[in-house]
């Protein structure tokens, strides 16, 4: 209600004011006084009475855009219309300076262009200039520029448990950022009625305890947030992809979607695969069969890395410790493959 009485007020004042205007030179002189008058009195009605259409109804539609807006986009909207106008103020007085009404009229119609074409491109390119303006600021000195490159953790690397060790080593630079919405994630899944994901929850929260108190690297709960998407996921990439970091995941649907997107992503599965120690045909180790193989004779072992060894004819050495020649490496989807032999049986 107030508002709207603000509204009408100002309308009122600035179709009084015109009327003043209009009425002061219009007849001759000697009713110019009474001409005044009187257009002060029509533009104080008309004033009051469309003041909602031209003010108040435009009003309410900017508000509802600026509410829709997210702040970066706004403060870049506002930057690029000053950009635009203050290229307008420098266009207008040669522009003023044409023949005829255009010397009146194109200076408003430069400052018009000028701010929508400001504003556009600024809201256009702010990722891009954020990103810009972050590495200026931050790419001296180099060490700098890298310990302040920071990566959000997802849910599913901090309940895997592998980044606590990975961060205790200090391999990785940068801060490790904990988004209060993966957080809010962990605490759910332990308060779970479902058993396995009560533990699985809890054991994220345990790993995330021991990150901050042993972690080589800083590890934040921080504010980040992408409060118009629901799915943790989807936030988690948004966020990245506005900030700048990169993310840290074993999720393959998340690491697929964040890599279309644009983002970096260190996986930690890639990363356990990428550390594995390299095995060359015609090497020899010892390793134990535990179990049989799905081909005739064959056994399985595994190292202690995971890695799976198939033995040729070592179903005869099941559950004992025995020495090997591998034969060749196959690398799957799955991880990597050792075929092998037995030393005694003397192969070449």
């Amino acid at each position: 209600m107030r508002a709207s009485l603000v509204h009408r007020t100002i309308g009122t004042v600035v179709f009084l004011l015109v009327g003043w205007q209009i009425g002061s030179v219009v007849g001759p002189d000697h009713l110019r006084v009474r001409n005044a008058a009187i257009g002060i009195a029509v533009g104080a009605v008309v004033g009051f009475l469309v003041s909602p259409l031209l003010i108040q109804r435009p009003y309410e539609a900017l508000r509802r855009l600026v509410g829709r807006t997210p702040p970066g986009e706004l403060a870049y909207g506002i930057l690029g219309l000053i950009l635009g106008l203050l290229v307008a103020a420098l266009l207008s007085y040669p522009l003023s300076l044409l023949p005829w009404w255009f010397g009146h009229v194109l200076p408003a119609i430069a400052a018009g262009i000028c701010a929508y074409l400001g504003i556009t491109v600024m809201i256009m390119r702010h990722r891009e200039l954020t990103s810009w303006l972050r590495n200026r600021a931050t790419e001296t000195p180099a060490s700098d520029a890298a310990s302040a490159s920071g990566c959000l953790v997802d849910t599913s690397a901090i309940i895997d448990g592998r980044i606590a060790d990975i961060s205790e080593t200090g391999f990785l630079l940068g801060p490790l950022l904990i988004p209060r919405f993966v957080l809010h994630e962990l605490q759910n899944i332990a308060g779970s009625a479902d058993p396995l994901r009560r533990n699985r929850g809890r054991r994220g929260l345990e790993i995330l305890n021991r990150m901050q108190k042993e972690s080589a690297t800083a590890v934040t709960v921080c504010d980040l947030d992408a409060r118009d998407i629901p799915d943790v996921d989807s936030k988690l990439v948004k966020v990245a992809r506005e900030a700048g970091y990169a993310v840290i995941t074993n999720d393959f649907n998340l690491n697929r979607v964040a890599e279309l997107q644009g983002v970096r992503v260190l996986n930690v599965n890639q990363l356990a695969n990428a550390i594995k120690p390299v095995v060359l045909p015609g090497e020899e180790m010892a390793v134990r069969i535990i179990q049989e193989g799905k081909e005739l004779n064959q056994g399985v072992g595994y190292l202690d890395d995971g890695t799976m060894i198939v033995v040729e004819n070592g179903r005869r050495h099941l559950h004992h410790q025995v020495e090997i020649i591998v034969t060749r490496v196959l690398q799957t989807v799955a991880g990597r493959m050792i075929f092998a032999y037995p030393k005694s049986d003397g192969h070449e």
